[in-house]
Protein backbone atom coordinates (compact mmCIF):
# COMPACT_ATOMS: atom_id res chain seq x y z
CA UNK A 1 0.00 0.00 0.00
CA UNK A 2 1.15 3.23 -0.96
CA UNK A 3 0.39 7.08 -0.86
CA UNK A 4 2.69 9.79 -1.16
CA UNK A 5 3.67 12.39 1.25
CA UNK A 6 3.42 15.00 -1.77
CA UNK A 7 1.05 17.10 -0.42
CA UNK A 8 -2.26 15.29 -0.68
CA UNK A 9 -4.85 17.19 1.43
CA UNK A 10 -7.17 14.13 2.58
CA UNK A 11 -5.40 11.29 1.99
CA UNK A 12 -4.95 8.27 3.82
CA UNK A 13 -1.15 7.45 5.37
CA UNK A 14 0.87 9.65 4.11
CA UNK A 15 4.60 8.26 3.92
CA UNK A 16 6.06 10.09 7.62
CA UNK A 17 5.06 13.16 5.89
CA UNK A 18 3.93 15.11 8.96
CA UNK A 19 6.28 18.02 8.84
CA UNK A 20 6.19 18.27 5.59
CA UNK A 21 2.32 18.79 5.84
CA UNK A 22 2.62 21.19 8.57
CA UNK A 23 4.88 23.51 6.49
CA UNK A 24 2.74 23.56 3.90
CA UNK A 25 0.44 25.60 5.65
CA UNK A 26 0.69 29.20 7.56
CA UNK A 27 -1.84 31.11 9.43
CA UNK A 28 -2.97 34.41 8.37
CA UNK A 29 -1.65 37.40 10.28
CA UNK A 30 -4.41 38.91 12.84
CA UNK A 31 -6.53 35.79 12.12
CA UNK A 32 -7.27 32.60 14.77
CA UNK A 33 -7.61 29.35 13.46
CA UNK A 34 -7.07 30.33 9.70
CA UNK A 35 -4.84 28.33 7.62
CA UNK A 36 -3.56 28.93 4.05
CA UNK A 37 -2.17 26.21 2.19
CA UNK A 38 0.83 26.92 0.44
CA UNK A 39 1.87 25.56 -2.67
CA UNK A 40 5.04 23.81 -2.82
CA UNK A 41 6.68 22.24 -6.42
CA UNK A 42 6.63 18.68 -6.50
CA UNK A 43 10.22 16.92 -4.56
CA UNK A 44 9.59 13.68 -5.47
CA UNK A 45 7.74 10.51 -6.91
CA UNK A 46 5.65 7.81 -5.10
CA UNK A 47 3.63 5.06 -7.20
CA UNK A 48 0.49 6.84 -6.71
CA UNK A 49 1.47 10.44 -7.31
CA UNK A 50 2.99 8.57 -10.21
CA UNK A 51 -0.27 6.78 -11.36
CA UNK A 52 -2.03 10.17 -10.65
CA UNK A 53 -0.11 12.10 -13.58
CA UNK A 54 -0.81 9.33 -15.94
CA UNK A 55 -4.00 8.75 -14.82
CA UNK A 56 -4.54 13.13 -15.53
CA UNK A 57 -2.21 15.51 -15.26
CA UNK A 58 -4.75 17.95 -13.69
CA UNK A 59 -5.52 15.21 -10.82
CA UNK A 60 -2.11 15.26 -10.02
CA UNK A 61 -1.72 19.06 -9.90
CA UNK A 62 -4.89 19.36 -7.69
CA UNK A 63 -3.83 16.58 -4.85
CA UNK A 64 0.05 17.51 -5.13
CA UNK A 65 0.60 21.27 -5.70
CA UNK A 66 -3.11 22.59 -4.61
CA UNK A 67 -3.04 20.06 -1.91
CA UNK A 68 -7.65 20.46 -2.58
CA UNK A 69 -9.18 17.99 0.33
CA UNK A 70 -10.89 14.64 -0.63
CA UNK A 71 -13.26 13.13 0.97
CA UNK A 72 -12.54 9.44 2.64
CA UNK A 73 -14.40 6.64 0.67
CA UNK A 74 -15.74 3.80 2.42
CA UNK A 75 -13.79 1.25 0.26
CA UNK A 76 -10.46 3.26 0.87
CA UNK A 77 -10.96 3.42 4.26
CA UNK A 78 -11.73 -0.12 4.71
CA UNK A 79 -8.53 -1.10 3.25
CA UNK A 80 -6.74 1.32 5.31
CA UNK A 81 -8.10 -0.45 8.36
CA UNK A 82 -7.52 -4.30 7.56
CA UNK A 83 -4.19 -2.94 6.21
CA UNK A 84 -3.89 -1.61 10.24
CA UNK A 85 -4.93 -4.85 11.45
CA UNK A 86 -2.52 -7.42 9.43
CA UNK A 87 0.64 -4.84 10.35
CA UNK A 88 -0.61 -5.32 14.28
CA UNK A 89 -1.26 -9.02 13.89
CA UNK A 90 2.52 -9.58 13.99
CA UNK A 91 2.98 -8.32 17.17
CA UNK A 92 1.19 -11.26 18.83
CA UNK A 93 3.24 -14.69 19.28
CA UNK A 94 3.17 -16.90 16.15
CA UNK A 95 0.84 -19.61 17.55
CA UNK A 96 -1.49 -16.72 18.77
CA UNK A 97 -1.91 -15.21 14.65
CA UNK A 98 -5.46 -16.55 14.19
CA UNK A 99 -8.16 -15.54 12.21
CA UNK A 100 -10.57 -15.13 15.53
CA UNK A 101 -7.55 -12.99 16.99
CA UNK A 102 -7.39 -10.53 13.59
CA UNK A 103 -10.86 -10.24 13.87
CA UNK A 104 -10.70 -9.37 17.34
CA UNK A 105 -8.60 -6.11 16.42
CA UNK A 106 -11.03 -4.67 14.12
CA UNK A 107 -12.89 -2.78 17.25
CA UNK A 108 -9.86 -1.64 18.13
CA UNK A 109 -7.93 -0.62 14.89
CA UNK A 110 -11.25 1.04 13.78
CA UNK A 111 -11.36 3.36 17.03
CA UNK A 112 -7.72 4.61 16.36
CA UNK A 113 -8.61 5.14 12.73
CA UNK A 114 -11.40 7.09 13.70
CA UNK A 115 -9.41 8.97 16.50
CA UNK A 116 -6.03 9.56 14.20
CA UNK A 117 -8.40 10.30 11.06
CA UNK A 118 -11.58 12.25 12.09
CA UNK A 119 -13.18 13.36 8.91
CA UNK A 120 -13.48 9.04 8.29
CA UNK A 121 -16.41 9.46 10.93
CA UNK A 122 -18.61 11.14 8.31
CA UNK A 123 -18.80 8.39 6.22
CA UNK A 124 -21.52 7.08 8.60
CA UNK A 125 -22.84 10.12 9.40
CA UNK A 126 -25.99 9.16 7.81
CA UNK A 127 -26.22 5.59 9.47
CA UNK A 128 -27.60 6.55 12.88
CA UNK A 129 -28.93 2.97 13.40
CA UNK A 130 -25.60 1.74 12.36
CA UNK A 131 -26.35 -0.81 9.85
CA UNK A 132 -24.94 0.47 7.35
CA UNK A 133 -21.45 0.53 9.44
CA UNK A 134 -21.71 -2.86 10.82
CA UNK A 135 -22.20 -4.49 7.26
CA UNK A 136 -18.79 -2.63 6.25
CA UNK A 137 -17.03 -3.87 9.52
CA UNK A 138 -18.71 -6.99 8.33
CA UNK A 139 -16.91 -6.82 5.21
CA UNK A 140 -13.25 -5.75 6.82
CA UNK A 141 -14.28 -9.00 8.74
CA UNK A 142 -14.67 -11.18 5.93
CA UNK A 143 -11.29 -9.61 4.14
CA UNK A 144 -8.98 -10.19 7.19
CA UNK A 145 -10.22 -14.10 7.23
CA UNK A 146 -9.63 -14.47 3.82
CA UNK A 147 -6.11 -13.55 4.20
CA UNK A 148 -5.64 -16.47 6.36
CA UNK A 149 -6.66 -18.84 3.23
CA UNK A 150 -4.15 -17.24 1.32
CA UNK A 151 -0.96 -17.14 3.88
CA UNK A 152 0.19 -18.64 7.12
CA UNK A 153 0.95 -16.05 9.39
CA UNK A 154 2.38 -18.56 12.10
CA UNK A 155 5.03 -19.47 9.75
CA UNK A 156 6.01 -15.70 8.92
CA UNK A 157 8.42 -13.74 10.70
CA UNK A 158 8.54 -10.59 9.19
CA UNK A 159 11.78 -8.41 8.56
CA UNK A 160 9.86 -5.07 8.42
CA UNK A 161 6.29 -3.87 8.86
CA UNK A 162 4.91 -0.48 7.00
CA UNK A 163 8.45 0.13 5.76
CA UNK A 164 9.39 3.51 4.52
CA UNK A 165 12.21 4.10 1.71
CA UNK A 166 13.43 6.64 0.16
CA UNK A 167 15.98 6.78 -2.13
CA UNK A 168 17.93 9.56 -4.61
CA UNK A 169 18.39 8.35 -8.22
CA UNK A 170 21.61 9.59 -9.58
CA UNK A 171 19.66 12.39 -11.92
CA UNK A 172 18.92 13.42 -8.47
CA UNK A 173 14.90 12.12 -8.70
CA UNK A 174 13.70 11.13 -5.16
CA UNK A 175 11.38 7.93 -5.12
CA UNK A 176 9.69 7.19 -1.88
CA UNK A 177 6.62 5.07 -0.50
CA UNK A 178 6.30 2.29 1.80
CA UNK A 179 6.02 -1.29 1.78
CA UNK A 180 3.54 -3.23 3.23
CA UNK A 181 5.68 -6.11 4.42
CA UNK A 182 9.13 -7.68 3.72
CA UNK A 183 10.15 -10.55 4.10
CA UNK A 184 14.01 -11.81 4.35
CA UNK A 185 14.54 -15.39 4.06
CA UNK A 186 17.77 -17.48 5.79
CA UNK A 187 19.76 -16.96 2.75
CA UNK A 188 19.01 -13.67 2.18
CA UNK A 189 16.27 -13.51 -0.27
CA UNK A 190 14.11 -11.17 -0.19
CA UNK A 191 10.24 -11.13 -0.60
CA UNK A 192 7.99 -7.80 -0.82
CA UNK A 193 4.56 -8.17 -0.50
CA UNK A 194 1.57 -5.79 -0.29
CA UNK A 195 -1.69 -6.44 0.28
CA UNK A 196 -4.99 -5.28 -2.06
CA UNK A 197 -8.61 -5.27 -0.34
CA UNK A 198 -9.74 -5.17 -4.09
CA UNK A 199 -10.19 -8.02 -6.36
CA UNK A 200 -6.91 -8.88 -9.12
CA UNK A 201 -6.91 -7.23 -12.14
CA UNK A 202 -7.64 -9.15 -15.14
CA UNK A 203 -4.51 -10.21 -17.13
CA UNK A 204 -4.55 -7.93 -19.88
CA UNK A 205 -3.86 -5.11 -16.58
CA UNK A 206 -1.42 -7.46 -14.83
CA UNK A 207 1.62 -5.24 -15.94
CA UNK A 208 -0.40 -2.05 -14.40
CA UNK A 209 -1.29 -4.01 -11.09
CA UNK A 210 2.81 -4.80 -11.24
CA UNK A 211 3.92 -0.83 -11.74
CA UNK A 212 4.27 -0.13 -7.61
CA UNK A 213 6.22 -3.24 -6.53
CA UNK A 214 8.45 -2.95 -9.55
CA UNK A 215 8.72 1.04 -8.28
CA UNK A 216 9.56 -0.83 -3.84
CA UNK A 217 12.19 -2.90 -6.08
CA UNK A 218 13.39 -0.17 -7.69
CA UNK A 219 13.80 1.66 -4.21
CA UNK A 220 15.28 -1.24 -2.56
CA UNK A 221 17.82 -2.17 -5.34
CA UNK A 222 19.08 1.16 -5.13
CA UNK A 223 19.15 1.17 -1.22
CA UNK A 224 20.44 -1.94 -0.69
CA UNK A 225 22.09 -3.04 -3.78
CA UNK A 226 19.98 -6.11 -3.46
CA UNK A 227 17.29 -7.03 -6.28
CA UNK A 228 14.26 -8.50 -4.60
CA UNK A 229 13.77 -12.03 -4.96
CA UNK A 230 9.98 -11.72 -5.41
CA UNK A 231 7.48 -9.36 -5.23
CA UNK A 232 3.87 -10.53 -4.22
CA UNK A 233 0.65 -8.82 -4.45
CA UNK A 234 -2.13 -10.40 -2.37
CA UNK A 235 -5.38 -9.75 -3.07
CA UNK A 236 -8.22 -9.88 -0.46
CA UNK A 237 -10.93 -9.15 -2.83
CA UNK A 238 -10.66 -12.34 -4.63
CA UNK A 239 -8.26 -14.30 -2.97
CA UNK A 240 -6.01 -14.61 -5.46
CA UNK A 241 -1.87 -14.15 -4.65
CA UNK A 242 0.16 -12.52 -7.94
CA UNK A 243 3.81 -13.15 -7.63
CA UNK A 244 6.65 -11.91 -10.12
CA UNK A 245 10.25 -12.17 -9.94
CA UNK A 246 12.06 -8.92 -11.19
CA UNK A 247 15.64 -8.97 -12.71
CA UNK A 248 17.57 -6.12 -13.27
CA UNK A 249 16.70 -5.29 -17.13
CA UNK A 250 12.94 -4.60 -15.47
CA UNK A 251 14.18 -2.72 -12.81
CA UNK A 252 16.54 -0.20 -15.30
CA UNK A 253 13.02 0.04 -17.32
CA UNK A 254 11.33 1.47 -14.34
CA UNK A 255 13.65 3.70 -13.93
CA UNK A 256 13.75 5.14 -17.30
CA UNK A 257 10.07 5.24 -17.34
CA UNK A 258 10.22 7.53 -13.92
CA UNK A 259 13.11 9.64 -15.21
CA UNK A 260 10.70 10.24 -18.39
CA UNK A 261 7.55 10.99 -16.29
CA UNK A 262 9.34 13.43 -13.50
CA UNK A 263 10.88 15.37 -16.78
CA UNK A 264 7.36 15.67 -17.61
CA UNK A 265 5.85 16.95 -14.37
CA UNK A 266 8.94 19.20 -14.05
CA UNK A 267 8.01 21.12 -17.66
CA UNK A 268 4.05 20.74 -16.41
CA UNK A 269 5.36 22.40 -13.09
CA UNK A 270 7.31 25.24 -14.55
CA UNK A 271 4.66 25.74 -17.59
CA UNK A 272 1.48 25.77 -15.80
CA UNK A 273 0.27 23.59 -18.26
CA UNK A 274 -1.87 20.74 -16.40
CA UNK A 275 -3.72 19.06 -18.96
CA UNK A 276 -6.89 17.21 -17.62
CA UNK A 277 -7.38 13.26 -19.65
CA UNK A 278 -10.72 12.58 -19.19
CA UNK A 279 -11.76 8.73 -18.59
CA UNK A 280 -14.75 7.11 -16.97
CA UNK A 281 -12.56 7.19 -13.66
CA UNK A 282 -13.68 11.39 -13.81
CA UNK A 283 -16.95 9.93 -12.80
CA UNK A 284 -15.18 9.47 -9.05
CA UNK A 285 -13.24 12.65 -9.26
CA UNK A 286 -13.68 14.77 -6.07
CA UNK A 287 -12.78 17.54 -8.27
CA UNK A 288 -14.86 17.93 -10.76
CA UNK A 289 -16.36 21.14 -9.96
CA UNK A 290 -12.93 22.95 -10.50
CA UNK A 291 -12.27 20.81 -14.02
CA UNK A 292 -12.68 22.41 -17.16
CA UNK A 293 -13.93 18.84 -18.65
CA UNK A 294 -17.01 19.55 -16.41
CA UNK A 295 -17.40 23.04 -16.88
CA UNK A 296 -15.30 24.39 -13.83
CA UNK A 297 -12.04 26.52 -13.58
CA UNK A 298 -9.26 25.34 -11.45
CA UNK A 299 -7.82 27.84 -9.07
CA UNK A 300 -5.21 29.95 -9.75
CA UNK A 301 -2.13 28.53 -10.49
CA UNK A 302 0.43 29.06 -7.40
CA UNK A 303 3.62 28.30 -8.65
CA UNK A 304 5.67 31.02 -10.72
CA UNK A 305 5.08 30.10 -14.20
CA UNK A 306 8.28 30.35 -16.73
CA UNK A 307 7.13 32.91 -19.44
CA UNK A 308 9.41 31.44 -21.96
CA UNK A 309 7.05 28.42 -22.41
CA UNK A 310 3.80 29.69 -22.40
CA UNK A 311 1.79 28.30 -25.39
CA UNK A 312 4.61 25.97 -25.82
CA UNK A 313 2.26 23.31 -23.40
CA UNK A 314 3.54 19.67 -22.87
CA UNK A 315 5.15 18.62 -25.93
CA UNK A 316 3.69 15.07 -27.29
CA UNK A 317 6.64 12.72 -26.35
CA UNK A 318 6.04 13.94 -22.44
CA UNK A 319 2.85 13.89 -22.42
CA UNK A 320 2.80 10.33 -23.69
CA UNK A 321 4.22 9.37 -20.01
CA UNK A 322 1.18 11.19 -18.86
CA UNK A 323 -1.37 8.93 -20.66
CA UNK A 324 0.86 5.92 -20.12
CA UNK A 325 1.43 5.33 -23.44
CA UNK A 326 4.19 3.39 -25.09
CA UNK A 327 6.96 5.32 -25.81
CA UNK A 328 6.20 8.10 -23.93
CA UNK A 329 8.26 10.91 -22.89
CA UNK A 330 10.97 9.48 -24.94
CA UNK A 331 11.96 6.57 -22.92
CA UNK A 332 10.59 4.07 -25.25
CA UNK A 333 9.15 2.79 -22.34
CA UNK A 334 5.54 3.35 -21.37
CA UNK A 335 3.44 2.42 -18.56
CA UNK A 336 0.20 0.91 -18.73
CA UNK A 337 -2.75 2.42 -17.08
CA UNK A 338 -5.97 0.69 -16.46
CA UNK A 339 -8.62 1.87 -17.77
CA UNK A 340 -12.04 3.09 -16.36
CA UNK A 341 -14.49 0.21 -16.56
CA UNK A 342 -12.44 -2.59 -15.88
CA UNK A 343 -13.86 -3.85 -13.22
CA UNK A 344 -10.99 -4.75 -11.16
CA UNK A 345 -9.60 -0.81 -11.99
CA UNK A 346 -7.18 2.01 -11.64
CA UNK A 347 -5.56 0.73 -8.14
CA UNK A 348 -3.72 -1.96 -9.85
CA UNK A 349 -1.41 0.77 -11.17
CA UNK A 350 -1.94 3.41 -8.92
CA UNK A 351 -0.84 1.03 -5.38
CA UNK A 352 -4.81 2.15 -4.29
CA UNK A 353 -7.26 -0.96 -3.78
CA UNK A 354 -8.20 -2.55 -6.95
CA UNK A 355 -11.71 -1.85 -6.72
CA UNK A 356 -13.77 1.26 -9.09
CA UNK A 357 -14.92 3.59 -6.44
CA UNK A 358 -11.71 3.24 -4.40
CA UNK A 359 -9.50 3.89 -7.55
CA UNK A 360 -11.84 6.76 -8.65
CA UNK A 361 -11.63 8.28 -5.00
CA UNK A 362 -7.58 8.47 -4.88
CA UNK A 363 -7.59 7.45 -1.58
CA UNK A 364 -5.32 5.08 -0.86
CA UNK A 365 -6.87 1.64 1.16
CA UNK A 366 -3.56 1.62 4.00
CA UNK A 367 -1.73 2.95 1.47
CA UNK A 368 1.00 4.81 3.54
Amino acid sequence: METSAEGVAGTAGDEGAAAERAAAVTVEPGTVGVVERVAIAPASLSPSRASDFMQCPLLYRFRVIDRLPEKPSEAATRGTLVHSVLERLFDAPAAERTAPRAKSLIPGQWDRLRESRPEVVELFADDPEGERLARWLGEAERLVERWFSLEDPTRLEPAEREMFIEAELDSGLKLRGIIDRVDVAPTGDVRIVDYKTGKAPRPEYAEGALFQMKFYALVVWRLKQVVPRRLQLVYLGSGDVVTYDPVIADLERVERKLLALWEAIRLATETGDWRPRPTKLCGWCDHQSVCPEFGGTPPPYPLPVRRGDEGAGVPGAVAGAASGDEGGAGSGEGVSVPGAGSGDVMGAASGEEADVAEAGSGQGAGVA
